[in-house]
């Protein structure tokens, strides 16, 4: 499952990240790690947007980013 798929209060854990170059940095250093719980907060109205709980903070995705980044979906986070 891709982090696109989380519906709001779904939580998961990031077991892999398929981007490449600068915009796989900018994630790692949001702190989207392997191994990491994540939870969707809110989403636009228009669906290109999600915003994702991890560590304490907020950050808004877009969908094309957000379908490179696998999780595990954790009911129990």
């Amino acid at each position: 499952m891709n982090l696109s798929e989380l519906e709001i209060g779904e939580k998961g854990i990031i077991s892999k990240i398929e981007l490449e170059g600068m915009m796989k940095r900018r994630i790692l250093d949001l702190g989207f790690i392997k191994g990491t719980k994540v939870e969707c907060v809110l989403k636009s109205p228009l669906k290109d947007l999600k915003a994702y709980l991890i560590r304490g903070s907020v950050f808004a995705l877009r969908k094309e980013e957000a379908e490179k980044i696998e999780i595990r979906v954790n009911h129990y986070a």
